[in-house]
């Protein structure tokens, strides 16, 4: 079991272990902004366990590999408004 005060390296979302980190705060050492590079979940060092931490993420929201490979599509964004 991991110690729940250091990041986890696995995406608490798909599981997958490719997490880099995108940013670090501003004063060094407090937190860092990780990134999933399969399903692209981002999530903060020090958000709650159950954001951060695959055992504690909830499972209504949990994604497999498969899960990703066989989604149907990826919302479009639709165009901005214009006024």
């Amino acid at each position: 079991m991991s110690d729940r005060n250091t990041p986890h390296l696995v995406c608490p979302r798909c599981a997958d272990e490719a997490v880099s980190t995108v940013t670090d705060s501003p004063v060094p050492g407090v937190w860092q902004v990780l990134q999933c590079a399969r399903c692209l979940y981002m999530w903060r060092t020090t958000e709650p366990a159950r954001r951060t931490h695959r055992e504690d993420y909830p499972a209504g929201f949990r994604l497999t590999a498969e899960d990703i490979a066989t989604a149907p599509e990826v919302p479009a964004v639709p165009p901005l408004l214009t006024r």
